[in-house]
């Protein structure tokens, strides 16, 4: 035997004040020890239905993004195409002559810097036209593509390139690898690559510097797809209790992103792969 235990099998037998103490025990238990239990699961069910819940607007806010950038393609196509046939922007080269490519370029460039800083402040639908008139404006730019490259290759270009950015996209919205910290370095990379670009317009350079650099935007914007796709995500959840005014902000910024990477991906594989006839 040994002190201050009891014999096996006695415990709390025929002692009215350890049966008391077990009887308040259990009752203690019942009142204030199961209905925290209660409460928890109530809690804990209703935290994952509004996590699902979040999960599920972002969702539908992704494919409303990607739905908004797709319009602005399909705009961008149509433009270049009409401008291509009916000669709109040959004509307004042969009256404007390089002041006038200049323009375009200020233009768009301003009307993309303009949409991104006032997106917070203006209202959804004239976000969405604004973008929608950067698109018209990048297809009547674009049309130029038909002067260098014959119909089959920018045909068979542009399917690649849809093909490539879709998996770019899957493979960005499904792994774990978080490119969001990359972000700074691509900052860096697409300012080389565009001031390579400007200094290139000034010499006379080879064929073979011309396909490094066109290999090289094609790694920046594949990249860069990446990087924007999961961004995308990480605002919709970011703001996906602010309101469905919000939601449409952001889905159009979404939007513009994607959109200007689809389009450098596309123009990248064009000179790096197409056979250009001028």
């Amino acid at each position: 035997m040994s002190f201050g235990r009891q014999p096996q099998g006695y415990q709390n037998q025929g002692d009215p004040q350890a049966q008391y103490g077990q009887n308040t025990a259990n009752q203690y238990q019942q009142q204030y020890g199961q209905q925290p239990y209660a409460q928890q699961a109530a809690i804990n069910a209703q935290t994952a239905y509004s996590y699902e819940s979040v999960q599920q607007a972002s969702r539908v806010s992704i494919t409303r993004a990607y739905g908004e950038m797709a319009l602005g393609l399909i705009v961008t196509a149509v433009v270049a195409l009409v401008s291509q046939i009916t000669g709109a922007l040959q004509a307004y080269m042969a009256a404007t002559g390089t002041i006038g490519w200049i323009i375009l370029a200020i233009v768009q460039v301003g009307l993309a810097i303009s949409l991104g800083a006032r997106i917070m402040k203006i209202r959804p639908a004239t976000a969405r036209l604004m973008f929608y008139g950067y698109a018209a404006l990048m297809g009547f730019t674009l049309s130029s593509i038909f002067w260098a490259y014959n119909a089959s290759t920018i045909i068979i270009t542009l399917g690649f390139c849809a093909a490539f950015y879709f998996a770019l996209t899957m493979f960005a919205l499904t792994t774990k690898v978080n490119m969001l910290k990359a972000g700074p370095i691509l900052l860096v990379g697409l300012v080389v690559l565009i001031i390579s670009q400007i200094v290139l317009m000034f010499i006379a350079p080879s064929a073979t510097t011309l396909r490094v650099v066109a290999g090289i935007g094609v790694v920046l914007f594949a990249l860069m797809t990446v990087y924007d796709a999961q961004r995308t995500k990480a605002l919709f959840a970011q703001f996906a209790t602010q309101g469905p005014e919000m939601i449409k902000r952001i889905s159009i910024l979404c939007a513009l992103n994607l959109y200007l990477d689809f389009v450098n991906l596309f123009l990248y594989l064009l000179q790096l792969f197409g056979a250009s006839d001028n």
